[in-house]
């Protein structure tokens, strides 16, 4: 899981598998916390493993990531108390999703956000996504 700010006041949260191809976005303003939105991208997937970067360290990231039956691969920030195991050979894999905001920031639209409306703006998206699968 992962998120980029597309423009000023939108985030994009999204989900990719383990080759860096787009499952799952959900979009949000600006100012939202990363975590408020791991269970609307969790929701219906399978997998083994679910790695997200550290604005999803989290006892509700945590137990939606458990909740699908996966093994959550998320660095703790400094101000988790409680310890948790951490991956972090597995996490290295996480370079998918960092690689999939590049090549969705070629496209000007969605790098400069063009679109006003949300809806206009994801249409965008899903068909930039899915160039990206074709490659």
């Amino acid at each position: 899981m992962g998120r980029s700010k597309g423009g000023l006041s939108t985030k994009i949260h999204t989900v990719v598998d383990a080759l860096g191809n787009p499952v799952r976005f959900v979009l949000t303003g600006g100012q939202r916390n990363d975590i408020t939105q791991t269970e609307a991208l969790l929701d219906g997937l399978r997998a083994d493993y679910v790695l997200a970067d550290k604005g999803y360290d989290g006892q509700s990231a945590v137990a939606a990531v458990e909740k699908i039956g996966a093994i959550p691969v998320i660095p703790r920030r400094k101000t988790t108390a409680a310890y948790r195991f951490f991956d972090a050979d597995l996490y290295k894999n996480r370079h998918c999703i960092e690689n999939f905001f590049s090549k969705l920031k070629q496209y000007r639209g969605i790098a400069t956000r063009y679109c006003k409306r949300a809806r206009n703006f994801a249409s965008f998206l899903y068909l930039a996504a899915a160039i990206i699968w074709l490659r």
